[in-house]
């Protein structure tokens, strides 16, 4: 143990965040729940965010854009594709003709069983033999390091647009 402590030690922090969302994607496997599904990997995972957001409130074409940090015309070539091949649709929403909301079709709810299961699987494994404290306080870590790389990046935006 006293060899990975000092091997952890001299790792940069970026490096091991690395590490980490490689062995998730790895992770990503036929048992999933969306194999034979024809989406790409990244259409996957907008499609498991509306799955599980949907759950619980409703999901705009923004919500994708700001949750994987992607252009809108991106947004929209993955929306418009996850459509034509029956995975989602757009509903008007009364308030407001211009908003759509982002619900899944039934083809893809019938996923959600699958997937779930396959969350809780990985997030055990993920997780086994580290007690609750440590894992608050590591979520709290990386939410700071995510929230400090973001407010950079707005404060560059902002930079590039006084710049125009």
């Amino acid at each position: 143990m006293q060899e990975n402590e000092e091997k952890l030690k001299n790792m940069h922090m970026g490096r091991l965040v690395f590490m980490l969302s490689h062995q998730l994607k790895r992770e990503q496997k036929p048992d999933d729940g969306m194999e034979d599904c024809e989406l790409t990997p990244m259409q996957r995972h907008v499609l498991k965010h509306i799955l599980l957001e949907t759950l619980h409130r409703d999901i705009y074409q923004k919500n994708i854009e700001e949750e994987f940090q992607i252009r809108k015309s991106t947004a929209s070539g993955i929306l418009k594709l996850m459509e034509k091949n029956g995975f989602i649709y757009r509903e008007t929403v009364k308030k407001d003709a211009r908003l759509k909301r982002l619900l899944p079709t039934k083809k893809a709810e019938a996923m959600l069983p699958k997937i779930l299961e396959h969350i809780s699987e990985t997030e055990h494994r993920m997780t086994e033999g580290i007690s609750e404290e440590d894992m608050l306080l590591c979520k709290k870590v990386l939410y700071q390091m995510f929230y400090n790389l973001a407010e950079k990046n707005r404060e560059n935006k902002e930079v590039d647009r006084k710049d125009e």
